[in-house]
């Protein structure tokens, strides 16, 4: 029979069990939670297997994106904004929707120092889009958006910074400005693209001419350059043909006079070859002959061929 002490000791023993069961944590991956022991921050807890204290620590609850929750994650989260008005420098209002990309960094002060983690960064974020893009035309914002982005991220990280809370992007997705003004930057646009065209299309004309009068003047060159050398071959080879003639006529006069010197010839042989040159230049000029003064010795000494000049010239001397 069992006693009452061993009842006792059994009835202790299960409970250090249940209690020894119901102090273990296993925490996934990315994970964390803040312990508190009597109401005080004692430890964070991290991925793996943890032991809590019961009755004497707690975990401690805190409010993110609407929703209370133990459990921290550590992974970079991403909290998207819907269209907010905002008013720029030159005093247009626009619907801006943007996207930020934060994690948290350090879990005691995303649990104790700010009440709702979440909240406090979409007002955050939105105040300070709406003070960046309010010092800016819209011109600007439409055309710095890297800019702006730059500029966000920079004083959101400062700002989240003591709440334990790391903003590594901030993105614009989209700038939507009133229609009247979407309708001129649209025409505007069309107008850009129409000069653009035109321009494109004068520098090919230009190009176009160019080519065209660069290819004329090759041409002309090439054709002047021809001309030239075709002209200066011509008149080298008229010297050199003109040359040749002179040659032949000069060694004939030689092998002439040579054939004459050679035979010894006498006056009237001389006369007889004097006349055939003057018909053949009788020939060549017309009916009228001049006859130089110093032919009349020549002619004296064969006078039987007087009659034969006169024949041969046409009666005429």
């Amino acid at each position: 029979m069992i006693g009452p002490s061993v009842i006792v000791l059994l009835i202790g023993l299960g409970l250090v069990v249940i209690l020894a069961f119901k102090g273990i944590y296993i925490i996934k991956q990315a994970e964390a939670i803040v312990i508190e022991r009597l109401g005080k921050f004692h430890r964070v807890a991290i991925s793996g297997l943890n032991f809590i204290v019961p009755f004497l620590d707690n975990i401690r609850i805190f409010k993110l994106e609407g929703r209370y929750t133990k459990r921290i994650d550590l992974r970079e989260q991403v909290m998207d904004f819907p269209p907010q008005p905002v008013i720029t420098h030159d005093n247009v209002t626009m619907q801006v929707d943007s996207v930020i990309y934060y994690q948290i960094s350090d879990p005691v002060k995303a649990v104790y120092e700010i009440e709702d983690l979440s909240l406090a960064i979409r007002q955050l974020a939105i105040t300070n889009m709406r003070n960046v893009m309010g010092e800016m035309d819209l011109d600007e914002t439409l055309t710095s958006r890297e800019t702006v982005n730059a500029k966000l991220r920079l004083v959101l990280d400062e700002a989240t910074d003591k709440w334990g809370v790391k903003v590594t992007r901030v993105e614009l997705k989209n700038i939507h400005p009133p229609q009247e003004i979407e309708d001129a930057m649209a025409k505007q646009m069309k107008a850009e693209r129409e000069r653009r065209a035109m321009v494109t299309e004068a520098e090919g004309n230009k190009r176009s001419a160019i080519l065209t009068a660069e290819g004329e003047r090759d041409s002309a060159i090439a054709e002047a350059e021809g001309d030239k050398q075709a002209k200066v071959l011509r008149a080298e080879a008229e010297a050199i043909a003109i040359e040749k003639v002179a040659n032949a006529e000069g060694e004939a006069i030689r092998l002439v006079f040579k054939g004459i010197h050679d035979g010894k010839p006498t006056k009237g042989v001389i006369a007889l070859k004097y006349l055939e040159t003057l018909e053949k230049i009788a020939d060549s000029r017309g009916s009228k002959v001049f006859i130089p003064y110093e032919t009349a010795g020549v002619l004296g000494s064969a006078g039987s061929l007087t009659e034969i000049m006169k024949e041969k010239t046409g009666g005429e001397m």
